[in-house]
């Protein structure tokens, strides 16, 4: 699964440690994810997507071996 989660991050200027921090995960996770080594639950996808106010289909989507 891809994911734009590092873009967004930039776009709002915001580190991993203080993302984080707000959702209440640890910075490896958020690391994790942009780096393609984790996929989220469906729940801090969906906070990931309200915290960027961006859907969660603007954050991850599927690769062609994902279908």
């Amino acid at each position: 699964m891809q994911n734009s989660l590092k873009v967004e991050r930039a776009r709002n200027n915001i580190s991993q440690a203080e993302l984080a921090s707000r959702l209440n995960v640890s910075r490896l996770t958020i690391h994790s994810i942009e780096a393609g080594k984790f996929n989220p639950s469906v729940q801090l996808a969906l906070k990931l997507a309200r915290y960027f106010n961006v859907t969660v289909e603007d954050l991850f989507m599927l690769e062609d071996e994902d279908l």
